[in-house]
């Protein structure tokens, strides 16, 4: 197997599915033309505040929602699955974003546009009802919680001790708002992107001279410190009007991370380098990268990339608000996850063009790569291009830059560069997650005004200026003191289930919708199938990781906190599941032209 076939192959079925998939979920089973026939406000029109509901331009909105739900997951996730052979991963990600994933974001950011633009929980309230409402809404603050920490963790393992590339994300905030200043007063969108890109440009380079100068030493940060300055961050980005820092930003960085894998894919059609990898290893039972069998783990593992509960933060959090025309949704929501599908796949090639030994080698402990009795085979030739010690160097982001620069290092005009490629890969992977901490704690920060605001009511103000900047201010400390004192790390494997188990629910509320709007019942069944599939899979997980590491003594991963906290998750899971079969069930009662007639005062 080669490279190519892989890369061409994957485009072709998502451009197909695109095109047609893509066009029947928007025109036919949720009816968006004729919203946009019938000049229905969308959300950002209605309630244009000029702060968090704001008509953005198509491209801008898709900018800042590819940017937003594309964080660590389709970059290590893939890598990480890497480890069952290259065809149990490319088969999750090809169906799973095509059959699950695309529609999954499709349908959430439309049921959040019919309710103008609320937060999921609010939708699942109103859907199901105020129990489903309230366990959506724990279930959210849980898992936006976790992901942000944890997203955070990743980040400063890449800027620790770096002041190139702490220097280049750090002057991104100030190009994306004079771009979002620019393009305000002017309108002028084609010379505030190139203006802005290429600035950013200028400042990759030239953070690579900051070494071993006052600002260098300036820029040099260790974990602690910076746990304390993304917060900080990340509260601004939370409080600002998105037009102003978030939108640009995350439009700017879009362009970033489409480049480079664009030049990725360019290398892979250049170089064509050969899958070292077979199509199945001997751990399909589990091994010491993933703990757990190839399934239900690979579809754990991969989130991102094929489905992600995460999208429902940003498809029900800032995108709603932004979209200017309705029909915006397919290229937006549909498009944008499929686009997401394209970088897991390519990271999923890079991974599995190294050899297997090399692989292993930088994935798993010292201690279980030598009960693996495996040999390195171009290992520490690889550590002196990259002036790096890579042995040891678990969770998927290194092996993704190493695995990337090997490819861009085969160019010969690249050969000797691959020092430079390695540090940029990092850098690259650093700006990809913090576009969606952007996101995820201006989410937050709505998730914690609708759920909370129930109970503090002027808490529940969306247009005070002092609501959103407490709600900010509880939604980064909450993170970020998970981020500082490190207790993250006992349960970021709670993430894996529970954000499979978050796009469950986005798939429940989605199929209640499509019940009640679509002209024929059965095409409930867009959102059915993936459901089935993936709540098994999340439950068979759980109980997995509860019996044989959580509740398991023996087992290194003993944790009795992990434990509860698993099972309350899946709690939750079967309160929200038999809320929806409770009201499925009164629904189909009721003659399918009369749901409809119904359902159209919901968006009026």
């Amino acid at each position: 197997m080669n490279a190519v076939s892989i890369v061409i192959g994957s485009v072709c079925i998502l451009l197909i599915a695109y095109r047609l998939y893509g066009t029947f979920m928007a025109s036919k089973v949720l009816k968006i033309d004729e919203l946009e026939d019938e000049k229905v406000p969308t959300p950002s029109q209605k309630f244009n505040d000029g702060r968090d509901y704001v008509p953005t331009n198509k491209w801008v909105t898709f900018g800042h929602h590819f940017a937003a739900i594309a964080a660590a997951g389709p970059l290590v996730g893939p890598v990480l699955a890497a480890q069952f052979g290259y065809l149990p991963s490319l088969l999750w990600l090809l169906i799973g974003a095509v059959i699950g994933g695309a529609v999954h974001d499709l349908v959430v950011l439309f049921c959040s546009m019919r309710r103008d633009g609320k937060s999921f929980s609010e939708v699942a309230k109103e859907e199901l009802g105020p129990v489903a409402g309230f366990c959506t809404g724990l279930a959210m603050l849980f898992i936006i919680t976790i992901t942000m920490a944890g997203l955070s963790l990743v980040v400063l393992h890449a800027l620790e001790r770096n002041p190139w590339g702490t220097f280049a994300v750090g002057i991104t905030i100030p190009i994306a708002m004079g771009v979002g200043l620019y393009h305000r007063k002017t309108g002028n969108l084609k010379l505030a992107t190139i203006v802005g890109f290429t600035l950013i440009m200028v400042a990759v380079v030239f953070g690579h001279y900051l070494n071993g100068t006052w600002l260098g030493d300036l820029l040099t940060f260790d974990t602690k410190t910076l746990a304390i300055i993304l917060p900080i961050y990340a509260f601004f980005a939370a409080a600002l009007p998105v037009w102003l820092l978030l939108q640009p930003r995350d439009y700017l960085s879009t362009f970033m991370k489409v480049g480079v894998f664009a030049a990725l894919i360019i290398g892979v059609i250049a170089i064509n380098p050969s899958i070292e990898f077979p199509a199945f290893t001997n751990f399909l039972g589990g091994g010491p990268v993933v703990a757990g069998p190839v399934w239900p783990f690979v579809s754990i593992t991969i989130a991102c990339g094929a489905i992600s509960g995460f999208h429902v933060f940003v498809g029900s959090g800032t995108t709603p608000k932004m979209l200017n025309r309705w029909k915006d949704a397919k290229p937006v929501a549909f498009g944008a996850m499929l686009v997401e599908c394209i970088v897991a796949v390519m990271a999923l090639v890079a991974a599995v063009s190294l050899e297997p030994a090399d692989y292993f080698a930088i994935n798993s402990s010292p201690e279980k790569y030598a009960e693996l009795g495996m040999e390195p085979v171009h290992l520490a030739h690889l550590e002196d291009e990259v002036n790096m010690d890579l042995e040891g160097r678990t969770g998927g982001a290194v092996t993704l830059a190493v695995g990337m620069t090997y490819i861009f290092k085969a160019v010969p005009i690249f050969e000797n560069l691959a020092a430079y490629f390695y540090q940029f890969v990092i850098l690259f992977e650093a700006v990809f997650i913090l576009t969606a901490i952007d996101a995820g704690t201006r989410t937050a920060r709505y998730l914690i005004q609708d759920f909370f605001g129930n109970f503090i009511k002027p808490l529940k103000r969306m247009d005070s200026i002092w609501a959103n900047i407490t709600a900010s201010a509880i939604a980064c400390f909450a993170w970020g003191y998970l981020l500082f004192s490190g207790d993250i790390s006992s349960v970021w494997a709670l993430f894996g289930v529970s954000n499979q188990l978050m796009a469950s629910i986005g798939l429940i509320i989605g199929a209640t919708v499509i019940l009640k709007i679509a002209d024929k019942c059965w095409y409930m069944l867009t959102c059915l199938i993936p459901l089935i599939y993936l709540y098994v899979t999340v439950n068979v997980a759980g109980f997995w990781m509860i019996k044989n590491v959580y509740l398991n003594s023996a087992n290194a991963g003993y944790n009795v906190i992990n434990g509860v906290l698993s099972v309350i998750m899946l709690v939750l899971g079967i309160v929200i599941m038999v809320s929806a079969i409770t009201k499925w069930a009164q629904l189909w009662k009721i003659p399918q032209p009369e749901l409809v007639k119904r359902s159209k005062s919901e968006v009026a």
